[in-house]
């Protein structure tokens, strides 16, 4: 039975390419936006000198363990509606969207209730440089204060992503971070009236541009057209919350593990001197934008394949996975091979200090092409997630950087000598191992089958 609601994009019939870029190009969009967030704050901030850009790029770390916990549950919860709208249950579509809804709010107010309490312990352990460590913690504390309301929009985004409508989330993210850009300047250094807040101006911003998108996003999902979440979905379902948690915890437990890895890293990249923090935090950021493109047709792919299987489409969710193979393929190449040849000019864009520039210039030459490599370990991620057997994802993530990227670090950067080089050959390695990894659980094809049944 096809779905009934006339809610987002059916991706079981019709040119499959046409789909997949009509869903993709607002979640690239979103991504740059969502990317904008930080790098709007490092260009600001760095007007303030290379301590004051350490605040966002310690922060980030700390927080994505919050970000990634909402990803995982959020990805669920597009697994669930993806599918439940490919086989035409569209009252379980709602009861999905609802569960969702509890479940993140609830880890999301806990997570920062913890972050609150602890944020001076966390900084010292991550041994953040001394001359930016007042800074740091005045940040992350705002940052803090506005992670719930990052998790609602992720339930948002998750939600209308399993319909196929990624336009929605895009327009919200639009206005969000146009609030933020205007903001970012006027809070940092101050305007009349306004007083001048530094760095923690530049995460006041952040959290009031956030919670807008929040607000935004609960109208549309409480009254929007063509689907909503009624009362009655907000009641506990175990079952469904059973559901949810199947798909998710793994998403979010290898999502968090691979946080925690990257929080370990930033340990060891502090600990050459702000420097090295900076040229890291720059390239860091650089790298994502530059992979948006696939992150969005990885999450492209998710939602044809869970509509597809949903509806017993599996040859067709098949053709879904090479189409964005090839897609990412065509993107990606060219971009790397930009960051490759001008690494060092797109460093000095942001902080001009020679000894940033050439630690920039060392990072963006060593790990490029492997950014290519793992551009397409995304797109393997959305069939995972799109087919709901999300165990995969885990065991790639956290073995990504527990097993091969971290035992690397410390061996390349300090026991050989190789110093902050030895960082960037370690990212090189991990991504090139993970890739590898990837495809050939891709290849034994346990992921052709919904993790739904007809009959729920």
């Amino acid at each position: 039975m096809k779905s009934t609601t006339s809610h987002g994009r059916d991706m079981t019939r019709g040119p499959m390419t046409g789909h997949l870029l009509a869903v993709a190009w607002p979640v690239s969009i979103s991504f740059l936006l969502q990317t904008l967030y930080n790098l709007v704050d490092a260009f600001w901030l760095g007007k303030l000198g290379k301590s004051a850009i350490v605040a966002p790029t310690v922060t980030m770390n700390i927080v994505f363990f919050g970000i990634a916990l909402a990803m995982g549950l959020g990805q669920a919860g597009t697994t669930l509606v993806s599918q439940y709208k490919g086989a035409g249950q569209e009252d379980r579509m709602g009861r999905a969207a609802g569960q969702s809804m509890i479940l993140q709010l609830g880890v999301g107010t806990l997570l920062a209730a913890l972050g609150l309490l602890f944020a001076p312990q966390l900084l010292r352990l991550l041994q953040t440089p001394p001359d930016a460590f007042d800074q740091t913690l005045a940040y992350m504390r705002w940052i803090l204060v506005g992670l719930p309301l990052m998790f609602i929009f992720y339930v948002y985004q998750g939600i209308y992503s399993g319909l196929g409508d990624t336009v929605g989330p895009m327009r919200i993210n639009v206005v969000s971070v146009l609030l933020n850009i205007l903001l970012d300047p006027l809070l940092i250094f101050g305007w009349g009236p306004v007083p001048a807040w530094g760095v923690g101006g530049a995460a006041a911003a952040t959290v009031l541009a956030r919670g807008v998108a929040s607000v935004l996003a609960l109208r549309a999902l409480m009254g929007g057209e063509g689907f909503r979440i009624r009362a009655e979905d907000l009641r506990w379902d175990r079952a469904m919350i059973g559901k949810l948690l199947k798909v998710g915890l793994p998403l979010s437990l290898g999502q968090a593990g691979t946080s925690l890895g990257f929080t370990l890293i930033i340990g060891i990249v502090n600990s050459f001197g702000s420097s090295v923090t900076a040229a890291f935090g720059i390239g860091h950021r650089v790298i994502m934008m530059v992979s948006v493109p696939a992150m969005a047709l990885g999450q492209a792919n998710a939602t044809a394949v869970g509509q597809n299987l949903g509806a017993g489409l599996i040859e067709r969710a098949s053709l879904s996975v090479r189409r964005s193979a090839l897609l990412v393929t065509a993107v990606l190449l060219p971009l790397c091979t930009l960051t490759f040849f001008f690494g060092n000019h797109i460093t000095s864009w942001f902080v001009n200090e020679p000894e940033v520039i050439a630690y920039g210039y060392d990072l963006f030459r060593i790990t490029s092409f492997s950014v290519f490599a793992f551009s397409l370990i995304l797109v393997l991620f959305g069939a995972f997630s799109g087919s709901g057997h999300t165990v995969p994802l885990m065991v790639v993530n956290m073995g990504r950087l527990w097993v091969v990227r971290i035992p690397a670090t410390f061996l390349m950067a300090k026991a050989w000598g190789m110093g902050p080089s030895g960082l960037w050959w370690a990212m090189n390695l991990s991504n090139l191992v993970a890739g590898a990894v990837a495809l050939l659980w891709f290849l034994r094809g346990g992921w052709k089958k919904a993790v739904i049944h007809q009959t729920d």
